[in-house]
């Protein structure tokens, strides 16, 4: 492995080296913490069941009125998902090796790289500006790849409940394409999933009259979900997408008719929708057929967006200026992709986009991530500092 360039690659390499498969954090938030300790940030530890969660928070001291002044967070994830099949990796998934400027390893681009970036940059502007308007703080989980339900969702609960609030959060999610800061995520659709459960009745196919076939159905009412038009998008989000992930039905035979149909699905959808429209519609669509059936609904997250304003201080501003700085090229701002745990944090009032490292090898065999992409990530994520946090920024 060639010497590490800068104390981006250094931190990433020692989490990197650190197993830390959902949901398990293996020391690297503990690493972490020591870094944020020294710069004075007083490190709260959050554990629910299997989870370990990080609040770390660090107030600026340079505050003229203490409810207006902006609580800045850099949120994202120590966990990572299964290195999968280790003789398809050209070098072991937990030894970190960089081969001509580009680091491998499980995590390097989702999202351990982002997380040293997001240290060395608070580093360096707080030695740079010890007192500052407002606070800075750390949400960090070891469960974001996984059920996600002890992580940050359960960190913003507790939030609440004291009243602690968010004002701005970067979420480190690997939102670049071609070049870093190339695109930021200034929302996310939301997303509902369901499994249904269609009854017939069993029997034999050669006696029609003595059984129902729940794929017969079935099918008029899945054609007419998937041809249905939910709506337009608007200027942030596409259309609506109704997708069926699975179906199952049968005995194994040709010569019986299953009792039973199971069917998954998901919609993806706009802030033009709401989950109690989608629900109210889908299963009057499945009364209307007059179908015996169970339905389970699973909420993944709400819709969110944070719009491009013009008043002075404007978050998106500021995170564009910075990125604009640092690259030359202002970034495209989009909605695409998945789900985040920004849409946990979102719908406290918080202002939230995610801006990473490119996407293209994150969860794949031999992920990887180029060392200098980490190092201009830095730069990006001190620059939204300066701008959110420094009174006389130039953007702000």
């Amino acid at each position: 492995m060639a010497t590490p360039t800068s104390d981006v690659i250094q931190l990433a390499i020692d989490l990197l080296a650190r197993p830390s498969v959902t949901p398990e954090d293996a020391g690297c938030q503990n690493l972490m913490k020591e870094r944020l300790a020294q710069l004075g940030f007083v490190n709260e530890t959050m554990v629910f069941e299997d989870t370990t969660n990080l609040w770390s928070r660090r107030d600026g001291n340079l505050s003229v009125n203490d409810n207006n002044e902006p609580v800045f967070c850099f949120a994202g994830h120590t966990d990572v998902v299964p290195a999968g099949n280790l003789e398809l990796w050209h070098t072991p998934p937990f030894e970190p090796t960089i081969i001509d400027g580009i680091l491998y390893g499980r995590g390097a681009a989702d999202m351990k790289g982002s997380l040293a970036a997001m240290i060395v940059a608070t580093e360096r502007f707080v030695n740079d500006y010890p007192k500052y308007h407002g606070a800075i703080t750390f949400l960090i989980t070891s469960d974001e790849e996984g059920p996600f339900i002890n992580g940050t969702t359960r960190v913003i609960d507790t939030l609440e409940a004291r009243n602690e609030k968010i004002t701005y959060c970067i979420v480190g999610e690997p939102s670049s394409t071609h070049q870093v800061g190339d695109v930021i995520k200034n929302g996310r659709r939301g997303s509902i999933s369901a499994e249904i459960d269609i009854k017939g009745k069993q029997g034999h196919v050669a006696y029609p009259e003595h059984v129902i076939n729940p794929i017969h159905l079935a099918m008029p009412v899945f054609a007419e979900l998937s041809q249905y038009q939910w709506d337009h998008g608007n200027d942030y989000f596409p259309a609506t997408s109704f997708q069926l992930s699975n179906i199952n039905a049968g005995t194994g035979a040709t010569n019986v008719v299953p009792g039973h149909l199971t069917a998954l699905l998901n919609l993806r959808y706009s802030t033009e929708l709401t989950d109690q429209i989608i629900v109210e519609h889908i299963e009057s669509i499945l009364n209307k057929h007059q179908l015996d059936y169970d339905i389970k609904w699973t909420f993944n997250g709400k819709p969110f967006i944070t719009e491009l304003g013009n008043e002075p201080g404007d978050f998106l501003t500021a995170v564009t200026h910075a990125v604009t700085t640092v690259t030359g090229t202002p970034p495209q701002l989009s909605t695409s992709g998945g789900t985040s745990d920004g849409r946990f944090i979102a719908p406290t009032g918080a202002k939230v986009i995610e801006l990473g490292p490119c996407n293209a090898t994150i969860h794949q065999v031999n992920e990887s991530v180029a060392c200098a992409d980490l190092d201009k990530l830095c730069d990006i994520y001190y620059h939204c500092l300066t701008q959110v946090l420094l009174p006389d920024s130039a953007c702000c």
